[in-house]
């Protein structure tokens, strides 16, 4: 059996009509190291809500900016737990911590538009692979 032969009796016809896209499965837990952080419930609900929107929208790019609103908060909550809740644990004293949060002000306000920019050029198959990726670091 050639393999364009092999290959139509996996894939069915094309009927012109969208099916539904089945919710990514995340892969299993990698073998290598890796750092998590905890946040809160409301923000794993409201992002879960907007996985799961964008993952069964026929048109996902319609759901750019949801997206990028919560890589955004991910990454302020991330760089929270990874760094200001360490430091504060440190008491380092006020004035480095004052320091420390206002630098990190300006990475954030530097960052969130860089990110709203490059996920609001994404193509579909594009969000859906960051959605894979979101999905895989929430354990």
């Amino acid at each position: 059996m050639t393999s364009m032969a092999a290959d139509s009796k996996r894939k069915p016809p094309l009927t012109g009509k969208r099916s539904p896209r089945p919710p990514l499965e995340p892969p299993a837990p990698p073998s290598a190291p890796f750092l998590r952080f905890y946040h809160s419930e409301a923000l794993r609900k409201k992002t879960l809500s907007v996985l799961n929107t964008l993952e069964r929208a026929p048109d996902a790019t319609r759901h750019r900016d949801a997206l990028a609103n919560i890589v955004v908060e991910l990454t302020n909550s991330g760089l929270d737990h990874f760094f200001i809740g360490p430091l504060e644990l440190a008491k380092p004293g006020f004035m480095v911590e004052q320091s420390a949060k206002l630098g990190l002000q300006g990475v954030r306000q530097v960052m969130a538009p860089v990110i709203r920019q490059i996920v609001g050029r994404m193509n579909g198959p594009q969000l859906l692979s960051v959605c894979g990726s979101i999905r895989q670091f929430m354990v």
